[in-house]
């Protein structure tokens, strides 16, 4: 029994040392991400000046929005107060600031909510807020994000030193920009890119001792390689990897550790429904499951678009025989369609179509359950992606607007 509760100890350790089901929010745990912290740092202590934090879905915005706050606890720096609120899709511009009142302590009950109230009242504020407005892609209000846009110009034009940081995809952050062209000045572009393998090295290399596990280099390439420059996907593989090698009373993490984690990583992921729905078919028609995983394996651009041509290579290798566009044209349609649960999006014009996946969560959960499967066997699995591998040093953030 003694033995018993050690081994649930250790794995214990392991459940606290990655974390795949939510957003990292102690500093000491965040892992990367220099050159963002540094731009979002700067942008804080500048009377005027506001943050848009975009990027894709999963790749770590929500876990910096989080260490913000903590970034600013040493003595010698300014004093601040944070609050962090999530943007619902019903939630209103007074919704929104209620919430954020109720964070900061503020009293609001029946005073007004309008952009030039809530500038008043964080002007007199003895000590400044960063206020964190995360998921703003949820905020489907077109008058209240209009409003918001009217309060960033006035808190920027009042040099109002509280600082608002709005984090969502890109296309929210630029409808923001399209409500008013004037809080351009005022707003600090930050992208958050995927993370370099050299990244993702660091959440395992901090992980491990931590977890009280060392891992051989093939176990930590291998991770690196199938996160696709997501951290989600680094904390899911290293955390079953890491519970097995405690299983079997190890403490070094191996190849044939990941590899056999890779099953019970997809097994009840929060996405297996999504991808269940975009492949569903008939025994008539057996493509669409290859179909999309070589879609997420297919060679894309900076911004995640690949065309169709791109597909053929790895859906030969997946199917063993070549299969033109035309034969395969037809399912990329149809995971545009909503009733697959629109997986892809398509942009440009007939004959020079490009896709992308709507959630590249989704797109690298697709590559993992071919793995799975047995569609995608280890020797072309190395084949395909190292045909595009993610870069080994940290990108610099390009500026979308």
């Amino acid at each position: 029994m003694t033995d018993d509760l050690a081994k649930i100890r250790r794995i214990a350790l392991v459940a606290q040392a990655f974390t795949p089901g939510g957003p990292i929010n102690q500093l000491r745990l965040f892992q990367g991400r220099t050159s963002q912290i540094q731009d979002v740092a700067s942008a804080v202590v500048q009377a005027g000046q506001h943050v848009a934090l975009y990027g894709e879905r999963g790749v770590g915005k929500t876990s910096l929005a989080n260490i913000i706050a903590e970034l600013f606890e040493a003595s010698d720096l300014p004093q601040i107060r944070a609050a962090r609120v999530n943007c619902n899709s019903d939630d209103s511009f007074a919704d929104l600031w209620r919430n954020i009142y109720r964070e900061l302590d503020i009293p609001h009950d029946g005073i007004p909510l309008s952009p030039e109230d809530v500038r008043y009242t964080l002007a007199r504020e003895s000590v400044p807020a960063v206020i964190v407005i995360d998921e703003l892609d949820r905020f489907d209000d077109d008058e209240s994000l209009s409003l918001l846009a009217d309060l960033i110009k006035s808190l920027s034009d009042h040099n109002v030193p509280s600082t608002l940081v709005m984090v969502g995809v890109a296309e929210s952050i630029d409808e923001l920009m399209g409500e008013h062209e004037s809080i351009a000045r005022s707003l600090v572009k930050v992208r958050m890119p995927r993370m370099s393998r050299r990244e993702l090295i660091q959440i395992l290399e901090e992980g491990w001792p931590r977890a009280g596990l060392t891992a051989t280099e093939e176990a930590e390439a291998r991770i690196t390689i199938l996160s696709r420059g997501l951290p989600h996907f680094t904390h899911l593989l290293a955390l079953h990897a890491g519970q097995r090698a405690v299983q079997n009373d190890r403490s070094e993490v191996t190849l044939a550790d990941v590899n056999a984690s890779i099953p019970t990583a997809v097994s009840k992921h929060v996405v297996e429904g999504d991808y269940l729905r975009a492949v569903r078919t008939s025994h008539s028609d057996t493509l669409y499951r290859p179909v999309l995983v070589a879609c997420a394996l297919a060679p894309q651009d900076q911004f995640g678009y690949f065309p169709a041509g791109a597909v053929r290579e790895p859906l030969r290798v997946i199917a063993g025989r070549r299969i033109e566009i035309p034969q395969f044209a037809r399912h990329l349609s149809q995971f545009l369609e909503s009733d697959r649960g629109s997986p892809l999006q398509r942009i440009g014009v007939k004959r020079r179509y490009v896709y992308r996946f709507r959630d590249p969560i989704l797109q690298t959960y697709a590559i993992l359950r071919g793995v799975a499967d047995g569609i995608v066997p280890d020797d072309m699995l190395k084949y395909l992606l190292a045909a595009q591998p993610m870069p080994d040093e940290p990108t610099e953030p390009e500026q979308l607007f």
